[in-house]
């Protein structure tokens, strides 16, 4: 939903990704947008829903050829047309379906799982004693599991369990999360067997994530920006409401029990993507639950060969770039996290109010966009929220440098503004990659094409995560030592205006109008 997630919690991109919805360690916001501000939003990695009447997903037929999908993305249509006869609109999904329900749990989960990201912070910082530099790399690798994305998205769409293509991958994702919570609860593993636990639950709340997105693309094939947007933004709303709801509790829980607590708790949480997997009202792939050796094959071979036509085309790999460049400028949250607490005194609760703060003001930030700027073209947006959000990030020099007291405004209040601010550019800023990439999903590969661009997303999140990570320690920025935090806020806010003249990659709104008329005709 970075996204991000980011990874988005303590096990996942997207989130605050990736992510992101805010499922765990991944920022899906440019660099600009992101520091000294708590991560919301998961990441995912990527947000979507589904509304389908039956899940089709094993029973597509053979496929388009490379050479078909190639004239469609020439003609400009980019897979937007919907298949004769075939899925139902984006306006079907505002009615009240088991399945739309269920997806909604997904993303409702990943803000739920927000609710350990200070906590793992706390673990790594106090209990396992970790530096700035050392804290931001290992938090890092729990974007390794968005990164093959496409992966999961392959097994989703060829390769059915239990005779089931979405419900089983659901149960068995939840059940992994909750394991790796409660390892970190009962036992007392050191870095990297924190980190371990952290990549498997990144993987299990990833491979979830995945499942979700592959039938949202469904949706938005052949509708307009702004229904496709609406889409989106229900399902983002879900993952924001999650994060608001963990916010709300997470300081106060490590303030007053610790960590692991909290770890505990959240092992609560991928339960209800278990359960709500069977909600979702799919068929059995066969009869029987099986599949040959010989099927499965087949299966596979002609996925690839979609995914293949698909990736290699211009109208998919130049916007991705824009994308991947997009994400991977660097970020130093890490080390303004470590500012606030050791050198202006924020307590944990005191982070955690910040962090709801930031939930809210991402909700906000859904809302801004999916009723004020859904049918504006998207390379505008990505323009104005890069500018916007340069000017914006230099505002953290005022509260390092102390300039907010001279005029009789105090640290707390100011981080408080400040989050609001940028998380709600933010935001706005992420939505319109999330509509871009849904769009971009040629017919029959919406699993593994969507989860590729995904991936490319997280990529980047984990580039400019790592980035940080070498930059903290080439400006000789420590837990103990903030002296050169000015110079190393400046030069990662003005990286954020690197991919700007790679906007000219993203395709112009008469293009993609284009596609959306066509569309309208073929259904």
């Amino acid at each position: 939903m970075k996204a991000v997630s980011p990874p988005r919690t303590g096990l996942c991109p997207a989130s605050s990704a990736a992510c992101q919805r805010d499922s765990g360690l991944s920022n899906h916001l440019p660099a600009g947008l992101r520091h000294g501000s708590p991560r919301h939003g998961h990441m995912r990695p990527s947000s979507s829903s589904l509304n389908r009447h039956r899940m089709q997903a094993g029973n597509r037929g053979p496929g388009r050829t490379d050479s078909e999908i190639g004239s469609l993305l020439e003609s400009g249509e980019m897979g937007v047309s919907p298949k004769a006869g075939g899925q139902p609109s984006a306006g079907a999904a505002t009615g009240i379906r088991p399945e739309l329900v269920a997806v909604s749990i997904v993303y409702l989960v990943q803000g739920l799982l927000g609710l350990s990201r200070l906590a793992v912070f706390v673990h790594f910082k106090d209990d396992l004693g970790l530096d700035p530099a050392a804290v931001a790399f290992y938090t890092s690798l729990s974007y390794l599991p968005w990164m093959i994305k496409p992966l999961y998205g392959f097994l989703s769409d060829t390769v059915p369990l239990f005779g089931y293509r979405r419900r089983s991958y659901l149960v068995l994702c939840g059940l992994l999360n909750c394991v790796c919570w409660l390892a970190l609860a009962w036992t007392s593993p050191g870095v990297w067997a924190t980190v371990t636990l952290l990549v498997l639950g990144s993987f299990s709340t990833a491979c979830a994530d995945v499942v979700a997105d592959s039938i949202v693309v469904q949706l938005c094939r052949g509708e307009a920006q702004s229904k496709a947007g609406s889409l989106q933004s229900l399902c983002w709303g879900s993952a924001a409401a999650g994060s608001v709801a963990s916010a709300y509790f997470s300081g106060s829980l490590v303030h007053d029990h610790g960590p692991r607590t909290v770890f505990a708790v959240t092992a609560l949480f991928p339960l209800l993507v278990s359960a709500a997997a069977a909600a979702i009202p799919e068929p059995r792939v066969l009869p029987e639950g099986k599949q040959t050796l010989a099927q499965a094959q087949e299966s596979a071979a002609v996925q690839a060969r979609a995914l293949w036509a698909a990736v290699r085309h211009p109208a998919i790999y130049l916007p991705t770039l824009f994308v991947f460049s997009w994400q991977a400028t660097p970020t130093v949250e890490t080390v303004m996290t470590f500012f606030q607490t050791k050198q202006l005194g924020f307590s944990t609760e005191y982070l955690g109010q910040i962090r709801l703060v930031g939930a809210l003001a991402s909700l906000a930030g859904v809302g801004v966009y999916n009723y004020g700027l859904k049918a504006t073209p998207l390379r505008t947006i990505f323009l104005w929220t890069a500018l916007l959000g340069t000017g914006l990030g230099f505002t953290q020099l005022i509260l390092i440098t102390g300039t907010n007291l001279r005029f009789g405004i105090s640290n707390e209040v100011f981080a408080l503004a400040d989050t609001t601010l940028l998380t709600v550019l933010g935001q706005v800023s992420f939505m319109p990659v999330l509509v871009l990439a849904s769009r971009l999903c040629p017919e029959g590969v919406e699993a593994t094409l969507f989860a590729t661009l995904m991936s490319v997303l997280n990529a980047g999140g984990f580039t400019g995560q790592a980035l940080g990570s070498a930059l903290t320690t080439v400006f000789g920025v420590t837990s103990d030592d903030f002296g050169h935090l000015p110079q190393l806020v400046t030069f990662v806010t003005l990286c954020t205006l690197a991919p700007l003249p790679l906007l000219r990659l993203i395709p112009p709104a008469s293009t993609l109008a284009a596609a959306e008329e066509h569309g309208r005709k073929d259904g």
